[in-house]
């Protein structure tokens, strides 16, 4: 991870550890394990992985350079990436497992740690967003998004 992406994991657990989240869900994949470790430590927060959470899979892609990245995204809405996954079948994996969400942590407040897949499957299923509009938008960073799951 940067030295900007450990800052940013610091300013999340800063922003965020007392406004009574009651756990973070997480990507097993070793960049958000490290946010979740730098962002929690020392809370008594728990940490709960899931692999559900990952990014897709690029597959024999995987490292590629950003600007490959960029250039491909949309082309990979349903074309799967050479031994990888389709941006479709990400964003379902993830939907999947936030789906369990709101029956089984009903009314709880949950942290997810994810990735751009993660963010996807939130616009597509809470907000209705086409998933052909979000595969062809540049990624924006900011500190967080709230989204309200319902069962």
């Amino acid at each position: 991870m940067s030295l900007t992406g450990r800052e940013q994991a610091r300013l999340l657990g800063e922003r965020r550890r007392d406004d009574g989240i009651d756990f973070v869900l997480c990507s097993d994949l070793a960049r958000a394990v490290e946010t979740a470790a730098i962002a929690f430590a020392g809370t008594a927060i728990p940490v709960r992985f899931d692999q559900r959470l990952r990014e897709c899979n690029y597959g024999s892609l995987n490292g590629m350079p950003r600007t490959i990245l960029d250039a491909e995204r949309s082309r990979h809405l349903d074309e799967p990436w050479p031994q990888g996954e389709s941006w479709r079948e990400a964003v379902a994996r993830v939907t999947g497992c936030l789906a369990e969400l709101p029956t089984s942590h009903d009314g709880k407040r949950v942290l997810v740690i994810g990735h751009v897949a993660t963010r996807w499957a939130l616009d597509h299923g809470v907000n209705g967003i086409p998933l052909e509009q979000l595969v062809s938008e540049d990624f924006a960073w900011q500190e967080g998004w709230e989204y309200r799951l319902a069962a």
